[in-house]
């Protein structure tokens, strides 16, 4: 199979970037966010272009970001929380190595604090992060290989339970 080792999915916060780097590093491979390239190629942050642009502008930045690193990276990728929302990426995908990091909404408050610099949550974080769970988790579930639970597990942990399920030998 070509493209990714490791596809990394999950909701913001829940470490997609720190497992990543941990899981690129064990596998002696590279790591691509695929939320980077966006901010390296628009120059600006995702919540800017969110403001400025508005999320449907960032949603199809955000595929066309998805689409080229599953054509072009071999390493590890993660994925923006919201990516999965497009049925092309989801379709794009199949086939992949895709690792669902879950966590509940007290983990996710524990994480990230639930705080207004994430566009999709600026007011009432913790009923806004729920609802899009509601809304995105068998999306998450639909596109993966496996889940790994993230809850009370450090990243080195999270990182050897995406390496076992998937039976990845580290390099």
């Amino acid at each position: 199979m070509s493209g990714p080792k490791v596809v990394l999915v999950g909701p913001m916060g829940v470490g997609k970037s720190t497992v990543g780097d941990m899981l690129a590093e064990r596998l002696d491979t590279v790591f691509r966010d695929t939320d980077d390239d966006i901010v390296g190629a628009q120059g600006r942050t995702i919540a800017e272009i969110f403001v400025d642009d508005g999320e449907a502008r960032f949603r199809a930045l955000e595929k066309a970001a998805v689409a080229t690193a599953l054509a072009e990276h071999d390493g590890v990728l993660a994925l923006g929380g919201g990516a999965i929302l497009d049925a092309e990426t989801r379709a794009l995908l199949a086939g992949h190595h895709v690792v669902y990091l879950s966590m509940d909404v007290d983990e996710a408050a524990k994480r990230t604090g639930l705080n207004v610099a994430r566009p999709l949550l600026a007011v009432n974080p913790r009923k806004q992060w729920r609802e899009l769970m509601e809304a995105r988790r068998h999306l998450y579930t639909e596109v993966a290989a496996v889940v790994v639970a993230t809850d009370g597990r450090g990243p080195d942990e999270v990182a050897q339970a995406v390496l076992d399920a998937l039976e990845l030998k580290q390099a």
